[in-house]
């Protein structure tokens, strides 16, 4: 129970910094010194936490459970006083005493409680390692042949990696005398030891590598033991010698050979820096060959690129099945080849599974009935021996975790089987569920950031699509590991209040539907204690939950609701309707999908949302719709992030000396005619996605009157959205910090195009949509946008783009849609050193035939990196 312990304290303590936000304490009566006492504890707990998860027994860790409650009971005692005193209205000074000695009454409780077992869990660890000696770790090193080579005298089959086993044996093999390092990289199950061995064995590197040598690492091992292995050719003897003695005499040993060594299964950089030394550079061509779920493991000292191993496709996947169930290419039985594929492509193409699936059914009964019954039943498999074994095997990448990475790991579970992750809602999620530790000197939205990373890296979780500069935009699990999330996942069970709510708004369908998810499934009605926002008093409300959010939340019976009053339009319509959202006031992510405009009519409801950190509005209709809010927001010192495509209107803030400085907000998109005065940028001075429509039917104010030339003074600003019709281009002013703009619709003259690289030195990113510029002809001749790599064209009366290939140094993609009217692009566009890729959607016949030319050009002067794309098809050479 150390994670749901861990999870717990540390969102806790976003809770209680929260607190003592200089905002909320001009409105709170609360005792900072207890508040900071409590939060000393707490943090002592996390870094105890941190240091000795690892060796928690699980008799500790049943202790993991009580912290936990304790944990949640404190956020929730401090929910809870924070709302009742944020509802207050009285001016007594009776009231607020009684309201700070009530309050101070109740965080004594959850000290007294924290304190204890903080006492009681440092105590049974003492005790428990008092007596015990740090151990050698111990390592299995198999044996065969003349040295060490791999345990298994059956070599494992290569289906699918005979492409991989070539390029492996190249690598080994190729002419550099240095000493080369190689990183086999892979998630758990992958192959990355098969390929190993059929290298280590293919008869090619027998013959060009005299000495050979093979040891497995694993999470546990002794540098002692393996060279004493190593000398002895496997047999584990006594030996008095010291470390230093052995190493001497490995490094002998292999001085004058041209040496193969595979160490298998490398969990960490220590393995490699503890052996390095006894490995000569002798110049002969010696390879090591390392085998690793860790892909920043890869980036040891002198080695080459990293060789990656990927999840096998559809045909590789039914060949492996083929000689797992049949011992032969294709299938036997044309009757099962259809069920058979089904089966295959279930395994994700993990050939560990694969392997497994292929094993259980190759004894099994051959008929078209029973493999059906296995295909559409693959708990058959859930329920084996192999797949716990599969299980196991994997969760060896899970254990190595440190504990401040699992939280986010397990919350995976939230999303379903085969899910597209959007990394930037991913992100957002852990951030509100308070998993993130945080680190001096990086905005939580860069924590998490290093740790998606830190956990593909482990193949834990999976990248699956790049964005064009770079970046992961979604990402996913395999099925297996995320069986493993889910084994994990109950047995901490570390979510209580719940931080995170998905509504759908004025759907036209009438149907029952969860209030905190909107799943429509399983569904139950309870009753939940209502906060009334205009009064002391609190009353039961009945909602509806779905059984996986019951299942999520255990504790939901403690969680106390604000009911929020909307109002909802139609387009064109003058008819309306109240709704009511029901809100925990533990919220701290609201996500709102509509089809109607909304108008949010409880201010005082809002106001009392005050750990709330982002709100998402989403259109579902097919056209725009419109939310608005009420002056509250401005209120909100959590704020992070505020987006969607619904347009939002914001009312003008009313600035004064005690105005709220929104430090942590950092996107405000898709805002009406948001008036950009210095006095209310300064308010924000951390934005960084800030995004604006300008509606001429909806305008009632000149351009000068939204100050938009103001946007200069928005210091950290990355990426900048406009949207509106008309803009007079002498009325906007950018920040050099700037990476990405978007302009849509504004009908700016094309020779404005020339300033806009000069202006803006760090520009990355450049999206004009919609007649973003306007004229027949776009002449760039001045003017250079160093560092731009994308630029996306849609739908623009353009006919003739002039350039040099000077104008662009760095473009990588050149996206043009909707351009029936372009004839001609840079012909030397294509000389641009950097360009990977040009895309083609709904463009004239001419102007495709011309970028065929250019890609053609290339790749006869040597340039085969530059790929075209045509509705979404890549154009291959020599095709019609």
């Amino acid at each position: 129970m150390a994670v749901a312990a861990y999870a717990t304290l540390q969102s806790l303590s976003r809770v209680l910094n929260n607190l003592q936000h200089p905002a909320r304490l001009r409105r709170l009566h609360v005792d900072t010194n207890q508040i900071q006492s409590l939060q000393e504890k707490v943090q002592f707990l996390l870094d105890f936490l941190e240091a000795h998860s690892q060796r928690i027994s699980e008799e500790i860790g049943g202790l993991g459970r009580q912290i936990a409650d304790a944990a949640a009971e404190a956020e929730e005692v401090v929910d809870r006083h924070v709302v009742d005193q944020l509802r207050d209205r009285s001016q007594e000074e009776s009231h607020r005493m009684t309201a700070l000695s009530s309050f101070c009454h109740d965080i004594d409780t959850v000290i007294g409680k924290i304190d204890s077992l903080a006492k009681e869990l440092t105590m049974m660890v003492k005790e428990e390692w008092a007596d015990v000696h740090e151990e050698e770790r111990a390592i299995y090193v198999p044996v065969r042949s003349k040295e060490v080579l791999p345990s298994s005298d059956k070599k494992s089959t290569m289906v699918g990696f005979d492409e991989h086993l070539e390029r492996i044996v190249d690598k080994l093999t190729r002419g550099e005398p240095n000493l080369q390092i190689l990183p086999i990289v892979g998630m758990g199950g992958i192959g990355k030891t098969t390929l190993a061995q059929n290298a280590f064995d293919h008869p090619y590197i027998v013959h060009y590598f005299p000495k050979r040598i093979w040891f497995t690492i694993s999470q546990k091992y002794s540098v002692r033991e393996i060279l004493l292995r190593l000398l002895e050719n496997g047999e584990k003897k006594g030996n008095n010698e010291s470390l230093a003695q052995l190493g001497q005499q490995l490094y002998q040993k292999l001085f004058g050979e041209r040496y193969l060594i595979v160490m298998d299964d490398v969990w960490s950089i220590e393995a490699w820096n503890d052996l390095k030394l006894f490995f000569p550079n002798n110049t002969k061509g010696s390879r090591v060959m390392v085998t690793t779920r860790e892909s920043s493991l890869a980036m040891f000292s002198d080695s080459q690129e990293s060789y990656s191993i990927d999840l096998l496709n559809e045909d590789k996947s039914w060949n492996l099945f083929c000689h797992k169930a049949f011992s032969q290419e294709g299938c036997p039985y044309p009757y099962l080849e259809e069920v058979g594929k089904t089966i295959a492509r279930s395994c994700n193409g993990l050939p560990l599974t694969i392997a497994i699936m292929g094993g259980l059914l190759a004894n099994s009964k051959m008929t078209l009935e029973y493999w059906e019954s296995i295909a559409e039943n693959v708990s058959t498999f859930r329920n084996s021996e192999d797949y716990e074994r599969c299980l196991n095997i994997l969760s060896l990448s899970y254990n190595n975790l440190p504990i401040h990475m699992k939280p986010c790991f397990l919350y995976m579970v939230v999303f379903p089987e085969d899910a597209k992750i959007l990394v930037s809602r991913l992100t957002k999620l852990w951030i509100a569920e308070g998993f993130l530790k945080p680190i001096k000197g990086q905005i939580l939205e860069e924590v998490a950031e290093i740790y998606l990373r830190y956990l593909i890296d482990r193949n834990l979780i999976l990248s699956l699509k790049l964005g064009y500069d770079g970046n992961i935009e979604t990402c996913g699990i395999h099925d297996l590991v995320r069986d493993i999330c889910l084994r994990e996942y109950k047995k901490e069970h570390f979510r209580y209040a719940p931080r995170v709510q998905q509504l759908n708004v004025s759907s036209s369908r009438v149907c029952d539907e969860c209030f905190l998810c909107g799943r429509e499934t399983a569904l139950r009605r309870i009753d939940l204690d209502e906060v009334h926002d205009v009064s002391q008093q609190t009353s039961l409300a009945s909602v509806l939950v779905c059984n996986t959010c019951r299942n999520f939340y255990p504790s939901l019976n403690k969680a106390r609701f604000v009911r929020v009053r909307i109002v909802s339009r139609k387009n064109f319509s003058r008819s309306y309707r109240n709704e009511d959202m029901l809100i925990p006031t533990s919220l701290r992510y609201l996500e709102v999908r509509t089809l109607r405009n909304l108008e949010f009519l409880s201010p005082t409801a809002i106001a009392l949302l005050w750990n709330q950190e982002t709100f998402v509005f989403y259109s579902t209709a097919m056209f725009k719709t419109t939310v608005l809010l009420s002056s509250e927001i401005w209120d909100m010192p959590q704020l992070r992030h505020f987006l969607g495509s619904c347009d939002v209107v914001l009312p003008d803030q009313a600035v004064t000396q005690d105005s709220i400085i929104m430090e942590n907000l950092q996107t405000l998109t898709k805002v009406r005619d948001f008036r950009c005065t210095k006095e209310v940028l300064e308010r924000m001075p951390n934005l960084k996605k800030f995004g604006s429509t300008f509606s001429r039917e909806m305008r009632s104010m000149e351009w000068p009157d939204y100050s938009l030339h103001n946007l200069v003074h928005l210091h950290k600003l990355e990426a900048l959205f406009i949207e509106c019709e008309d803009l007079l281009f002498e009325n906007l002013t950018f920040p050099t910090s700037l990476k990405k703009l978007r302009l849509d619709g504004c009908n700016i003259p094309w020779e404005n195009m020339m300033t806009i690289g000069s202006l803006l030195p760090n520009l990355e990113v450049l999206e004009l949509f919609h007649d973003a510029f306007k004229g027949p002809e776009w002449n760039q001749v001045e003017g250079k946008f160093s560092r731009l790599k994308v630029l996306t064209i849609l739908e623009s009366d353009l006919m003739w783009w002039r350039a040099e290939d000077i104008h662009f140094p760095s473009l990588e993609h050149l996206i043009l849609t909707g351009m029936a009217e372009l004839k001609e692009i840079p012909l030397c566009i294509g000389d641009i050193p950097t360009l990977h890729s040009i895309h083609l959607k709904h463009c004239n016949a001419s102007l495709i035939e011309l970028a065929k030319q250019i890609v053609e050009e290339q790749y006869d002067n040597g340039n085969e990196g530059l790929q075209l794309y045509i509705h979404e098809e890549r154009y291959h050479i020599g095709s019609s």
